[in-house]
């Protein structure tokens, strides 16, 4: 069995359930950053599947640098119109060539964008976008590491974070984005847009919660149908989020710039359902971490884990892997706990040159040694979440 070098330390300081002020943020579907982070992933997922099936292995590639741009509108009651579409920079690393193979990579890319916008959002059209296609092919250094035929090594020396169990507030986050952009409430709502964002702010016991959600101006017929339409959304919320297991008060806000004495200017309509649509534009990177989060009471990386490579790239796979290293110590041991993990350039990724575990509570030594066997386990079979997020199974925003 693989052994890392794993520390485990008892952390100073208060539970955050505990702690006066807890701040979580979610950007939502349809937010830019998030569509920004969804495009990359989708990207790289489509060019493991190609080269997979045309040459047995996945090539080097990192394609985490993409940007939305945003385009230009003209909302108005009963339906605007779109004046310049959104545009979409691909740019990064990938393979294009192999053993004299041509390998269609802005196809690939345009193909696995128009899928993910025709799955996930139903009033923008993926043949308007415009598409800017600057991905070259990578470096020999970096694109060498591949060829190793002992080990695939990291490809950089960063870091992963982890942490559980999850707070009340920052389910409580998750849970109203992801109510909000479901079937279920769309077909309530169809006014409602895909750009939601999730603002929480908890104050001892009183949980504040600011919410941004584009309406799109087909289904609203004037000022004041916006503000019943809002009225009808915010008791859907406060009814269904209205208490928590600890019993502290929830305040549910949405769309705060709104001002009835404006008119249409007064009110947040969108054509498409995202603010992507007249200059939000949106970056890899910007908006949640692996576990659809945002969240500054915990410990973060600011790696951008979109678009990154799944095979060596340890920024993205150490951010997933202390995800869930947290979530089965969590589960085997009820700490709440903190992992992070830092792995080495040229290194194995079951090799890494530290894994240190935070724990609130005391652990004794039998404890200690079972937590490292669960680590060490993990570190053993690592390879595994290559497969899953080819596979789609592991969400990363």
């Amino acid at each position: 069995m693989v052994k890392g070098n794993i520390v485990i330390n008892k952390l100073k300081g208060t539970p955050l359930e505990k702690q006066k002020i807890e701040i979580v943020e979610r950007k939502g579907l349809g937010h830019p950053d998030y569509i920004a982070d969804s495009l990359a992933e989708s990207f790289s997922e489509a060019l493991c599947r190609y080269y997979l099936e045309k040459f047995n292995k996945v090539l080097h590639h990192n394609v985490d640098k993409l940007e939305v741009i945003g385009g230009k509108t003209e909302p108005e009651f009963g339906g605007g119109k779109v004046i310049k579409p959104i545009s979409i920079l691909f740019s990064g690393r990938a393979t294009d060539d192999f053993n004299g193979a041509e390998i269609p990579v802005r196809e690939i890319a345009v193909e696995s964008s128009n899928k993910w916008f025709s799955k996930n959002m139903r009033f923008l059209n993926p043949d308007s976008i415009n598409y800017i296609f600057e991905t070259k092919s990578g470096s020999a250094n970096l694109s060498s590491v591949f060829a190793s035929k002992d080990h695939i090594g990291s490809n950089d020396t960063s870091f992963g974070v982890g942490y559980a169990p999850l707070t009340e507030s920052e389910k409580l986050v998750l849970s109203i984005e992801r109510y909000a952009n479901s079937k279920e409430f769309k077909q309530k709502f169809p006014f409602s847009g895909e750009d939601i964002k999730v603002m929480c702010v908890r104050n001892r016991n009183k949980i504040d919660v600011t919410v941004a959600m584009a309406f799109v101006d087909k289904y609203v017929n004037s000022v004041s149908d916006y503000f019943k339409k809002k009225t009808e959304i915010i008791y859907e919320l406060s009814k269904r989020f209205d208490a928590t297991p600890l019993g502290r008060k929830i305040k549910i806000t949405l769309n705060g710039m709104d001002d009835k004495s404006l008119g249409k200017n007064g009110c947040y309509l969108t054509v498409t359902g995202s603010s992507s649509e007249h200059g939000d534009d949106g970056a890899v990177g910007r908006g949640n971490r692996v576990n659809g989060l945002i969240t500054p009471n915990r410990p973060m990386s600011l790696e951008a884990v979109a678009g990154k490579n799944p095979v060596n790239h340890i920024g993205k796979i150490y951010n997933i892997l202390s995800m869930k290293l947290a979530q089965k110590i969590y589960e085997s041991h009820g700490l709440e706990v903190n992992v992070k993990s830092v792995g080495g350039i040229g290194k194995p990724l079951d090799q890494p040159i530290v894994i240190a575990v935070e724990t609130l509570e005391r652990t004794e030594k039998e404890q200690k040694n079972k937590i490292v066997d669960l680590i060490n386990d993990e570190l053993s079979k690592i390879n595994e979440i290559t497969k899953d997020v080819i596979a789609g199974k592991i969400a990363v925003c």
